[in-house]
């Protein structure tokens, strides 16, 4: 089988979404579709690794003000390359307070996102579902919060059960030392407010999932009427990233 996690040196959080079963028991193929933290990072030997990973299309969920300051993937001539913020009320989470609910703050704000970022989110979809031959890749920095519910949206409309939806945003908890790691690099001299950076545990994602069945009868249920995702656009995903086991 192959890996999940690729390993790169500068980057920690990059991920084949391949492998999951979707509906009618197919699998989602492994080395079409993957999830990053900044591709801005990539320099040297992470570089030419990336380029073996033969992606043509390459979606940035970043803000633009976060590409320009922190960088693109780089050469973005060579791909399909899309910026589109889905998040449209930026916070700093370094800063939030340590006796919030960090569970609940964060799916409060994912919330945020799946009202705001309607548009970039059927853009996105819609790019993955109509990429060019090759593998796609999304990312935002640190490749976990707005990374992360793309994901389980596309995920979601494959057909993938909610418990692999979960555990696919759960991962990230593996690159919670390294991406607080960087943090202090980047920040010398600030001190970190929140002890849960960086954190991703499924129970953030299972909030945002219920929130969304309350208002919508069910997580596809909001992609399908409130973000405006198509019969034909999940068709074209299910045809382009699913395969018979």
């Amino acid at each position: 089988m192959p890996s999940r996690h690729i390993a790169f040196d500068r980057l920690h959080n990059f991920r084949d979404l391949g492998g999951y079963r979707g509906i009618d028991g197919r699998r989602v193929a492994w080395g079409l579709l993957y999830r990053a933290d900044s591709l801005g990072k990539l320099r040297g030997a992470d570089w030419e690794r990336f380029l073996d990973l033969g992606i043509r299309t390459v979606i940035d969920l970043r803000y633009p003000w976060e590409a320009d300051t922190k960088g693109r993937v780089p050469e973005p001539h060579r791909f399909v390359y899309a910026n589109l913020s889905i998040e449209h009320r930026p916070y700093d989470q370094a800063e939030i307070d340590p006796d919030t609910d960090p569970w609940r703050y964060l799916a409060d704000r994912a919330a945020e996102v799946t009202e705001d970022g309607v548009a970039e989110i059927r853009q996105a979809v819609e790019l993955i579902a109509a990429a060019e031959p090759g593998a796609t890749v999304f990312h935002c920095t640190s490749g976990k919060d707005r990374t992360g519910l793309v994901a389980a949206f596309v995920l979601t409309l494959l057909g993938v059960s909610r418990e692999d939806v979960l555990a696919d945003f759960a991962l990230t908890e593996r690159a919670t030392d390294r991406l607080l790691a960087d943090w202090h690099t980047a920040h010398p001299g600030r001190t970190m407010r929140w002890p849960s950076y960086g954190r991703a545990p499924a129970r953030v994602l299972a909030l945002v999932l219920d929130d969304l069945t309350a208002r919508y009868d069910s997580p596809s249920g909001y992609l399908l009427d409130r973000v405006g995702i198509s019969s034909a656009t999940v068709g074209r995903l299910r045809d382009r990233l699913l395969t018979a086991c």
